[in-house]
């Protein structure tokens, strides 16, 4: 594990301090879990830019072309109140 030194604005410390008391776990670990979250984001959206660069919209709707036209199972209907 490693030490980091951070400088937080007082109002931003404080706040972590609340959710950290509220959740009833350390400052430390709430950051940790802060930037685990964070870091867990920006890679998802990295993933999803780099799956839809290989996208083609061709190979889409070929690919809808091999769907059945028959009826939703019931439940799965369309919602009519929809704008």
């Amino acid at each position: 594990m490693s030490t980091l030194s951070l400088r937080l604005p007082e109002s931003l410390h404080q706040r972590a301090r609340e959710l950290a008391r509220e959740e009833g776990v350390s400052i430390n670990q709430l950051i940790a879990t802060a930037v685990a979250e964070k870091i867990s984001a920006l890679d998802t959206l990295a993933y999803l830019k780099e799956r839809a660069a290989r996208g083609s919209r061709e190979a889409f709707l070929e690919a809808l072309q091999q769907v059945p036209d028959v009826p939703p199972v019931p439940g799965d209907e369309p919602r009519r109140d929809l704008s």
